[in-house]
């Protein structure tokens, strides 16, 4: 865990890639959800936001 916050500090692709992989998740999720109309109203944002993140993130050094 210490690694992946490290890797987060210090601008390295592997961890920045995670997370944005999570967004998208998370986005793609939020679309699915048949529960609360919040969640659905922001999943477009989050799947956005994680997708421009992951294209930033892929030029930065391993």
């Amino acid at each position: 865990m210490t690694r992946f916050f490290d890797g987060l500090l210090h601008f390295r692709r592997g961890a920045w890639e995670m997370l944005a992989s999570v967004l998208i998740a998370a986005g793609v999720f939020m679309l699915m959800q048949p529960f609360a109309l919040v969640l659905y109203s922001w999943s477009f944002l989050v799947t956005l936001l994680g997708t421009v993140m992951f294209i930033i993130v892929s030029h930065l050094p391993e």
